[in-house]
C-alpha cells in the first residue's frame, strides 16, 4: 500500500529458474492454507457501506512467513543481520504488539 512505482522498478527480479520452483509452490500452498484456517469474515454495515470483508490473522502464519523470508534472503544475498532485522520487524509491526509493550 505504501510502495511507489520507483521502488518496484528498482527491485531486482527474482529468477525462479535459479531456485527450486517446488520450494515456492510448497510455501505458497502452506501460507494460503494457514491464512484460510485463520480467517474471519466480518460484515460491514453502515449508511454508505454494505459488504463482507475477510480478515486474516497473520500471526498464526509467522513460521511460514519467516521461511519465505529465509529463502528470499538466500537468493538476494542478505546477511544474517539483515534477515534478522526483517524477521524481527515483522514481529513488532505485524504481530500486533501492544503500545504499552513498545514504551517499556
Amino acid at each position: 500500500m505504501d510502495v511507489v512505482s520507483r521502488e518496484v522498478d528498482e527491485m531486482p527480479i527474482f529468477d525462479f529458474a535459479m531456485s527450486s520452483p517446488e520450494i515456492f509452490t510448497n510455501l505458497q500452498s502452506e501460507i494460503l492454507r494457514a491464512y484460510s484456517r485463520h480467517s474471519e469474515i466480518r460484515q460491514r454495515r453502515g449508511a454508505i457501506i454494505l459488504t463482507d470483508e475477510t480478515n486474516f490473522d497473520v500471526k498464526h502464519s509467522k513460521p511460514i512467513i519467516d521461511e519465505i523470508d529465509r529463502v528470499l534472503a538466500r537468493h538476494y544475498g542478505f546477511t544474517d543481520e539483515e534477515l534478522d532485522f526483517i524477521i524481527n520487524y515483522d514481529i513488532k509491526y505485524r504481530m500486533g504488539s501492544d503500545a504499552a509493550e513498545d514504551e517499556e
